[in-house]
């Protein structure tokens, strides 16, 4: 049976909001901040045969959707070659190996299948950021890793919920492996309920257009999408087209990591080769094979929105594996650092490629951190551990068409910062400082887009800090004449002394009192065009709004403002931009 357009266009929407469903339950019912208020998640369907890509949430992280595809394809085969015992119906799977399919530790997936008729139809599957996963240091992100070991509990696909009920001694495994494991089953539980919710609402949608309606509309839509971005893609013209981006260091080494990237566009599809990017490095900034993907579908995501989230929409896109290089990360190797921080770099690497390409569709280099800071301590107050985990946006690029946007969220994710009265509600802390970082875009013809500026204060008890961000050795990069954004800063103020960390973007376990701060800016989004090119009249707006001095104004624009009043000097700021 051929579907009519109408049909079509329903079921399409009616997957996505199975999706969507599952992602809001997951955030309402979470316990962890990290879920509950940043919407640090996603959910999705997928192929019974494969695991390809069938929906994913609109609010789930985008650099999800090649991971969860990645690993429910590795549990179907697993328990098709007898590593994984078979499922059956109320069996959710737990995973967080980041080498079979997954990112960091932290990202902890459910997978479980949807039966009809007997068989399964298909796999619903999500993701969430637990706060703790055992490791070294709270929170997981360690900085000086070498080993993955070190990162925290590993786990291959085992089933937590047998039949609808939670295994008790899996569950105990977890427990006796990670802190504040008491807060841990509201964050299981939510995560099931996401599942069970997509089921049912997935149930409603079959029973009433039929089994063979949906699945023809699946594959349909699969099709669709990818002639989708093979027309987008057929639009670029034919040539190879290179990049650079870098990673300030790997937490262990003191030098900075290089990827280097050469995108071939031939007929209607894109070749993507990491030939020559760094060696696998000692740190915990390697990323694996599934992450490295991942973040090259967000980012032709980000450059081609219009095109539906599905399998289909990858088939054009040829990713060459980076063997040999810190992209394909293979085991012991540490990987704290891919899912947040190295897949933005990846994701920078196809914007300055793409916007050689496409200069009308693609912005300058945005933040590209997640800004992770993780806080662990004990609180003598309320006679508790806590662990507390701080994400931060930054700027964005500036583009053919305006400036940059400004704290927007992270490259890979639609996460957001918790809101600073649940932070200090739920953890001994106080925010003494949380604003706009003024002056941190980059110049431009429209400018980069600003970070955030903040300083937490320890209240009660001790505790101990670690970060892995980037961008504090190399600010976003600009594009077409665009200037970079500003770098990352992190210090840490303790016993009256200011520390600034060697690897100046991330260390682990500093120790910290009560009446100790960190203070954290965020980089701000790369500069697009030449600076000297941007409307006087904004530079100007721009300073009466406190984001530029008078004399950056002149220094970074070639903008004169009358002494007396604030207004443009037209005849000095001709001259001086004329040279």
């Amino acid at each position: 049976m051929k579907l009519d357009a109408i049909t079509l266009s329903v079921l399409q929407a009616a997957l996505q909001q199975v999706c969507d469903e599952m992602d809001l339950t997951f955030s309402r019912a979470a316990f962890s901040p990290v879920i509950a208020e940043a919407n640090d998640r996603s959910d999705g369907i997928y192929s019974a045969v494969d695991g390809s890509l069938i929906a994913q949430g609109s609010q789930g992280l985008p650099v999800f959707v090649g991971v969860m595809q990645y690993s429910t394809r590795t549990v179907i085969e697993m328990i098709a070659d007898g590593r994984c015992l078979p499922p059956e119906p109320g069996d959710i799977y737990i995973v967080n190996d980041p080498y079979l399919g997954g990112t960091h530790l932290m990202d902890v997936r459910f997978a479980m299948p949807v039966y009809r008729a007997g068989k399964i139809f298909c796999w619903l599957s999500n993701t969430g950021h637990w706060p703790d996963i055992g490791g070294s240091v709270p929170g997981g992100f360690s900085a000086s890793a070498t080993a993955v070991e070190q990162e925290g509990l590993r786990l291959p696909p085992v089933k937590l919920f047998k039949k609808g009920v939670l295994d008790p001694e899996i569950y105990a495994i977890i427990c006796s492996n990670i802190r504040v494991a008491d807060q841990r089953i509201g964050d299981i539980r939510a995560q099931a309920a996401a599942l069970l919710i997509g089921q049912d609402r997935l149930n409603g949608i079959l029973d009433r257009y039929g089994d063979e309606t949906v699945v023809e509309a699946i594959a349909e839509l699969r099709r669709r999408a990818a002639e989708q971005m093979r027309a987008n893609i057929s639009a670029i013209p034919d040539g190879t087209y290179h990049s650079k981006a870098f990673v300030d260091s790997d937490g262990v080494v003191n030098e900075p990591l290089t990827i280097a990237l050469a995108v071939e566009k031939q007929g209607d599809t894109l070749t993507f080769d990491f030939a020559g990017s760094s060696k696998p490095c000692a740190g915990p900034m390697n990323s694996v094979l599934a992450t490295t993907l991942s973040s090259v579908y967000l980012a032709m995501r980000h450059i081609f929105p219009d095109v539906p989230i599905s399998a289909g929409a990858f088939e054009p896109l040829i990713v060459k594996r980076p063997e040999g290089t810190f992209l394909d990360a293979k085991y012991p190797r540490p990987v704290s650092g891919c899912a947040a921080e190295v897949s933005q770099r990846i994701a920078e690497a196809v914007f300055a490629a793409m916007v050689q390409a496409l200069p009308d569709k693609v912005t300058a280099a945005p933040a590209g951190s997640s800004g992770n800071f993780a806080l662990g301590g004990n609180d003598p107050a309320r006679g508790r551990d806590y662990v507390m985990y701080q994400i931060s946006g930054g700027g964005y690029g500036g583009n053919s068409g305006h400036d940059g946007l400004t704290n927007g969220c992270s490259t890979i994710g639609i996460s957001k910062s918790p809101p600073v009265e649940i932070m200090e509600q739920a953890f001994p802390v106080l925010y003494r400082h949380y604003a706009l970082r003024e002056g941190t875009g980059g110049a431009g013809k429209h400018r980069g887009g600003f970070g955030l500026a903040y300083e937490v204060e320890i209240l009660r008890g001790d505790a101990r800090a670690s970060f892995v961000m980037d961008h504090g050795r190399f600010g976003p990069q600009g594009a077409l004449g665009g200037k970079d954004g500003a770098v990352n800063t992190v210090t840490v103020f303790r016993g009256g002394e200011e520390h600034v960390p060697p690897h100046l973007s991330k260390e682990q376990d500093i120790a910290l009192k009560a009446g100790d701060r960190v203070r954290v800016g965020t980089p701000g989004g790369g500069g697009y065009g030449d600076p000297l090119e941007r409307d006087a009249d904004l530079v100007l707006r721009d300073v009466a709004l406190g984001y530029y001095t008078s004399e950056e104004a002149g220094e970074k624009f070639g903008v004169v403002l009358s002494a007396g009043e604030l207004a443009v000097d037209r005849k000095a700021t001709d001259k001086q931009r004329a040279g």
